[in-house]
Formats: C-alpha cells, structure tokens, sequence
C-alpha cells in the first residue's frame, strides 16, 4: 500500500478554530458556487452534490450553502470563478499539484510563483508533473468519531475491502486516526453509499489524485515542505493540494 501524500488542507474539519472557520467555509463556498455553475439538481449534478456533502461535513449554515448555490446559478450576484491546477516542482524532489478556485487566475498564479520562490520550489510546465499521479476517489473516516459498533480498526478495514476500496491506508492528523479509503473515480460515490449504510461516518470525500510512487525525505526537510503547503493553503484559492511526500 502506498502513504498519506494528500496534505488535507481544508478536508477535516473536527475542531476547527474558529480564526480558520471563515476561510474554510469561504473555500467550500466557491467550491458549490462553481458546480452550481452546471446545474442546481444535486442528483442531475454530481460536482454540486459532492461540494455540499463536504460543506455538510464541516458544519457550514445550510444558509450560506443556499446563497453559495445561488450566487453559482446567477440568481444573486457573484465572483466568476474559475477552476486552476498548477504543477509544481517542490523542495526535496517532491512533486506537487495545487487545485484551486479562483476569481483572478493571473493574480492566483503570480500569488502561488511568489511562495514557491520562497520555499525553493518552482511551477512546473503542464504535464511535467501530473503524470507521476492517478486520479482516484479518496473517503476519510476517522477512527475516534466511530460508534461502538466498529471495536477496531480491523474491522473498518474489512469493511472498505468489502465496499470496493481499491487501497486503505491509516495516518494520523491532530493526534485523530483517520483511514484514506480510495477508490476508483467512478465507483466513490457506491463506496461511500455503501460504507455509510453500514453505519460508517464519513468525514470527507473528494476525486483527488494519488501519487503513484512516493519519496522519503528527512524530518527536517518534512518539516519545511508542510511549513510551505501551509503557506499555500492559507491561499484563499487553494483548494487541494498533493504531493508525492509521504507526510
């Protein structure tokens, strides 16, 4: 099995301070306005019905999901948004991919160039970078927030196999375990229907991209590349972000 490579970011919301709270749901706003985009009918639109499960996750106001639809659809005004992917060549041989929505893509850009010069990183050509990944579906559960249903970790384990989990790996983020179950892109949404009708929470779920192979690097050298994805994520824009690092 492979590692962790997916920096969470804005994925698992438990505890949130409340100084992030605005942002992060900030960022899920953009995220539903820009599926919105493609169709209010959560079950005609699976981009939106994926955006507002993740706003649900992370206890967002069922009003400000309502106004981010509607801002998306045109009833209300809004930003116009558009999705950027950015490919880039980080400290310590690490291959990274930034996903963001954004309302200025050159000021985006010129914002992510500017931190990546900082931290000895560098934005890659298109391609140079993306290849080294495999887009797949990606479902955090977190082991603490179970029922007493699931005794062990052996047992939700068993159960993503049986729900079509196409790898599992535990890592641990805030001293909380958490299982990535991933899947392929068109089988995440069954997954997740079928884990939850055994009683599973789920506390996030995206298409993201795994890296197919990863690196190992020193602790020191761990500690400035998540000291620069922090930089990144605390980018209005920024989305997602992956890299081949084994965090």
């Amino acid at each position: 099995m492979s590692g962790h490579s997916h920096w969470a970011g804005i994925k698992h919301k438990k505890g949130i301070e409340d100084a992030k709270r605005g942002r992060v749901f900030s960022k899920i706003s953009r995220l539903i306005s820009l599926a919105a985009r493609e169709g209010t009918n959560q079950e005609l639109n699976p981009k939106l019905k994926q955006a507002i499960e993740q706003a649900k996750m992370a206890n967002m106001p069922k009003e400000n999901i309502e106004r981010a639809i509607k801002r998306g659809s045109g009833e209300i005004a809004g930003e116009k948004l558009e999705s950027i992917s950015v490919e880039i060549l980080g400290p310590g041989s690490t291959a990274i991919i930034v996903e963001g929505i954004t309302d200025n893509k050159n000021r985006t850009l010129s914002e992510i160039k500017q931190i990546c010069q900082q931290r000895g990183a560098k934005i890659a050509t298109e391609g140079s970078v993306k290849w080294q990944f495999e887009r797949m579906g990606i479902i955090g559960v977190s082991f603490q927030t179970q029922s007493e249903k699931f005794h062990s970790k052996e047992e939700i384990e068993l159960l993503a196999i049986e729900a079509g989990a196409k790898d599992i790996q535990w890592y641990t983020q805030n001293n909380e375990d958490f299982l990535e179950i991933r899947t392929n892109p068109d089988e995440l949404a069954n997954v997740k229907k079928t884990l939850e009708e055994k009683g599973l929470i789920i506390d996030s779920m995206e298409l993201g991209w795994v890296a197919k192979q990863e690196v190992q690097v020193s602790e020191n050298e761990k500690e400035t590349i998540k000291k620069f994805f922090e930089e990144l994520d605390d980018n209005e824009a920024v989305q997602n972000i992956y890299s081949n690092l084994n965090i």
